[in-house]
């Protein structure tokens, strides 16, 4: 896979960070580019559009949740991948941290192979899904548009983030069949990305919120399901 065509914005308040980060991933081929906080991370992505947003979450006047979910809301950046890093390792971070649109998590103090493990099969397994998924999902009145990342119900549009269009277009892709934790974990997350158990049921119930309707049933003590 040519990742010369990829490009990365690093976000972090050290500047030895950046550099030493930067190195590494450009000997691997990657555009890289950097921001020293989150607003200038901001203004970057909206000029840049990079395939993948490495982000610092403790960093002053506004942190990496806070900046991962500006990012979120802006269209143009709809699909650009987000991994957090950070020194805190509990639980609870992490959630925060997938709540606000995370696709992955590395703790401090950083190892280059490992971040560009991650990143490479982040990127490897978008490039997969992009070539496998259909364009559209049609279930009854329920559309998934694939390749524009638009829901509609009844002809109403419904904005998701990006996890949170996965994993709908996941389950309503074999509508009835009991998709399993594993499953879902291994498919929307990758293998090598480890999760709090909490984070599908948080996103399931994002998902529900929005789209107002009683399609995603619970298999308690397996999984989720898509039932129109």
């Amino acid at each position: 896979m040519d990742f010369s065509k990829y490009r990365i914005l690093l976000v972090d308040d050290e500047t030895d960070v950046l550099e030493f980060l930067s190195y590494n991933l450009r000997k691997e081929g990657f555009v890289v580019s950097t921001a020293l906080n989150g607003r200038e991370a901001i203004t970057k992505a909206m000029e840049e559009q990079p395939h993948l947003i490495v982000l610092d979450v403790m960093m002053p006047e506004m942190d990496g949740i806070e900046t991962c979910e500006e990012i979120k809301k802006i269209p143009l950046l709809k699909n650009s991948l987000v991994v957090f890093l950070t020194a805190r390792g509990e639980d609870y971070s992490q959630i925060s941290g997938f709540e606000a649109g995370a696709d992955d998590y590395v703790t401090k103090p950083i190892k280059p192979k490992l971040l560009i493990s991650r990143i490479k099969a982040l990127l490897r397994r978008i490039g997969e899904q992009n070539e496998s998924s259909s364009d559209t999902v049609e279930v009854a009145d329920f559309i998934i548009d694939s390749e524009r990342y638009v829901v509609l119900n009844k002809g109403q549009e419904i904005v998701l983030p990006k996890k949170e269009f996965e994993l709908l277009r996941l389950l309503a892709s074999k509508p009835s069949k009991v998709f399993t934790r594993e499953e879902i974990f291994s498919k929307i997350w990758g293998d090598n990305v480890i999760v709090g158990d909490r984070t599908i049921d948080v996103h399931i119930r994002k998902i529900r919120e929005k789209i107002g309707l009683d399609v995603i049933r619970t298999v308690k003590g397996v999984g989720y399901k898509f039932e129109a």
